[in-house]
């Protein structure tokens, strides 16, 4: 049966499918209409995710995915108003693997940027 996920950066080296997570365990929801999953992909879009790709795959290939990196699956029946959960993982797997942001060096201290700040305060 060809059934209908979510990916995140779709055919990069970076893809990611869309889980939800209860408890310690993943869960990938495979949705029986396209329609449906475009509208839990727009839900997501309104929750600060970056724009899902719907892709349609074979719903064996999805569950063989599963299996092998220990995740649940479930079938979203069509029709049926699938809600993504108030809260988000803060870090995604797939975008651990991308390079981490880091602060730029500093060699001004703190009293010189309080003093450049007081000065600037003082142009308005």
């Amino acid at each position: 049966m060809r059934v209908f996920v979510l990916l995140f950066n779709a055919r990069t080296e970076n893809e990611g499918i869309h889980t939800i997570q209860l408890g310690d365990r993943n869960k990938v929801l495979m949705f029986e209409s396209e329609d449906d999953a475009t509208r839990f992909g727009v839900m997501l879009e309104a929750q600060d995710f970056p724009e899902p790709t719907v892709e349609a795959l074979d719903d064996e290939e999805i569950k063989e995915f599963c299996e092998s990196v220990d995740y649940d699956w479930e079938l979203v029946p069509a029709g049926a108003l699938a809600i993504p959960p108030e809260d988000n993982v803060a870090q995604t797997q797939w975008q651990a693997e991308s390079e981490p942001e880091s602060e730029p060096d500093s060699d001004v201290s703190q009293n010189e940027l309080d003093s450049i700040r007081r000065r600037l305060e003082g142009l308005l």
